[in-house]
Parts: C-alpha cells; sequence; structure tokens
C-alpha cells in the first residue's frame, strides 16, 4: 500500500494538532475525509484543513472507495465498533488510546484482525517521543542498575469541566464512553510505557474511591501491580488535589541510583546516581503523533514494522480493568 489515503471518524480536539496535521507529513500519506456526527463540525474541519469530503455517517466514510486506511478518534467506548467496521472492509485501522473501554471489547478488536489480517495500531504515541526513549535508554543502559521498584503519582485540581450538571459532564468522566474516569483516560500512558520498558503487568489490583463528590466515576485510586520480570509497582493517582499536592512522576528505583520523569508535562528528567543528580531536557516534535504515525505509515507501506498494535496495547486494558475491579 504506497499511498495512504485517510478516513478520520471523529474530529475532535486530539486531531487539531496532536495527530491530524502528522498524516499529511509523511510521503505518500493524505487526509482525504472526515466524519463526526455534526455535519457543522465536519464541515468546519474540513474546509479549514483542506479534507476533500466530509460525513455524518461512519458507514459512508468507511464505505468510500478513495478511504483505504481509517483513523479513529472518537472516544473508547464506540471504539470497538469503528475498528472492527473498517477491518471487515479490509482496511488497517488507528485508533486513539485506549483502545477501548474494556479488556472484552479490546479482546474482540483483535480476535477481528486476526481473522482478517487487517492491521489495527494504536495511539500509544509516548513510546515514541524522544523524551521517553531517552528514559528507556538510560534503563536498558544500566545507568541505575536493576530497577527493583516503580512508583506512579499523579495527583491534579478538578478542572472547570468537572463541576458541572451530571448531564454536561465530558465525556471522560462518564464511564459508560470512557471506561472509567480520568484514572481510564490518562493512566494508560503511564502504564504502557512502563510495560514497554518491562512486560507486561501480569497482576494488578487497586482501590478506588469517590473524595470529592462531583461526579459518579471514581477520582481517587490506589494500585499495587507486577511485571512478568518479577518488577513491583505501585501508583497513586487523586484528580480532585489541592494544588499544592499537584504532581505527574514516574520514579524507577535501581540499584545503583533512580530516575524519576512526568509523563504529561515533559519535566526534565532526573537522574540520580553516585555521581551526582543530572537534570536531562529532551525537546518534543510539533505533532507529538508525528513518530508513531510515520512508523504505522511506513509500516503500511512495507518499509518498516511498527509494533504499537492492538495486540501489544490490550494488557493496558487487561490492568486498567483489574484495577477499577472491573472483572
Amino acid at each position: 500500500m504506497k499511498n495512504l489515503k485517510w478516513g478520520f471518524i471523529g474530529c475532535g480536539e486530539v486531531t487539531e494538532k496532536k495527530s491530524g496535521p502528522a498524516f499529511g507529513e509523511v510521503n505518500g500519506s493524505s487526509v482525504v475525509a472526515v466524519m463526526s456526527r455534526s455535519a457543522q463540525k465536519a464541515r468546519d474541519y474540513a474546509e479549514r484543513h483542506g479534507v476533500a469530503r466530509w460525513y455524518t455517517d461512519a458507514t459512508q466514510l468507511i464505505d468510500d472507495p478513495e478511504v483505504n486506511a481509517v483513523y479513529v478518534a472518537t472516544p473508547p467506548s464506540s471504539h470497538a465498533t469503528f475498528a472492527i467496521m473498517a477491518m471487515k472492509a479490509g482496511k488497517p485501522v488507528y485508533v486513539e488510546k485506549p483502545l477501548a473501554a474494556s479488556y472484552d471489547d479490546c479482546a474482540r478488536i483483535n480476535h477481528i484482525s486476526e481473522q482478517t489480517g487487517v492491521p489495527c495500531f494504536v495511539a500509544y504515541y509516548r513510546r515514541y517521543l524522544p523524551y521517553f526513549q531517552r528514559v528507556k535508554q538510560i534503563v536498558e543502559q544500566g545507568v541505575i542498575g536493576r530497577v527493583i521498584n516503580v512508583q506512579v503519582r499523579f495527583a491534579v485540581p478538578p478542572r472547570e469541566l468537572d463541576y458541572a450538571h451530571p448531564e454536561r459532564l465530558p465525556w471522560r468522566l462518564q464511564p459508560d464512553i470512557a471506561g472509567g474516569g480520568y484514572f481510564y483516560d490518562l493512566a494508560p500512558h503511564q502504564l504502557d510505557l512502563l510495560q514497554n520498558m518491562f512486560g507486561v503487568i501480569l497482576e494488578a489490583q487497586g482501590i478506588c474511591a469517590n473524595r470529592g463528590g462531583l461526579y459518579e466515576a471514581e477520582d481517587s485510586v490506589s494500585a499495587a501491580f507486577r511485571f512478568e520480570n518479577g518488577l513491583p509497582g505501585s501508583g497513586s493517582w487523586c484528580f480532585v488535589a489541592h494544588e499544592s499536592a499537584r504532581e505527574d512522576s514516574i520514579q524507577l528505583i535501581g540499584e545503583s541510583g533512580s530516575l524519576r520523569f512526568s509523563v504529561f508535562d515533559y519535566a526534565p528528567i532526573v537522574l540520580h546516581t553516585s555521581e551526582g543528580t543530572q537534570h536531562i531536557e529532551v525537546p518534543n516534535p510539533l505533532y507529538v503523533q508525528f513518530p508513531l504515525i510515520k512508523n504505522v505509515i511506513e509500516h503500511l507501506q512495507g518499509i518498516s514494522v511498527c509494533t504499537c498494535t492492538s495486540v501489544s496495547a490490550t494488557p493496558v486494558n487487561w490492568a486498567l480493568d483489574r484495577i477499577l475491579g472491573k472483572f
């Protein structure tokens, strides 16, 4: 497949800068159609980004003969439906993270991908960013020795939207759409990065609570987990914290030092060893999904191999569902 002609199902905020423009930055790739349930939104996006056609029906976009690859950029509850529709039509899929709103839906996607032979990729783009590539390099080079413990800490104050009436809450706080609350939206990036470094999580359990009372979804989560290599880890997430408690960090404790980095703020990586403390700054590209999207496109063109597939993404949902007690 030398020329990729993408159709976007969903044209929300993530497609404006994080991902959308990147599809046109790679040789042999272009966006030819977009879809939104809102005609005004679809038309506006198409006009602003120079996309030839727009739809309000996902089936029409998938059936468009000019579209030969599909980007699913909708909330998680519809990922499985649209990904399966596209794969059954013989069109490769790139799906926003998390892969789906549940582990069971991930398994359905993998089954259809295997059955049809059509690949499905997932937007865990942080694996490919220079910032996190540097983190992984430090670990693999043994700079901090054998890693013996992992600690995830994340705390943020409520957003203004979190105080809205239940009927106007953002979709990320509606478990039937998102899979859970903010934990199901943000923790996937953290867990995917860690599994990419240390292997699949084979054990996970959690305690979830709603302490702020702003919405029904969990707003505080504590978890313990173990990777396939035996490495233990723990995590704490609070989405109703006081500003003074704001934190975005993962600490890797090694036998010869420690490494601390952020996942969303891209604060300088902090490396502690017997030689002292280093603060390492690593810039990321303008379009943060570009490195992964380029790899996906080149995979479909037969130039390289992309390992960020639905199969590799599914263990994240398994861990999320275990931590939230969804099994």
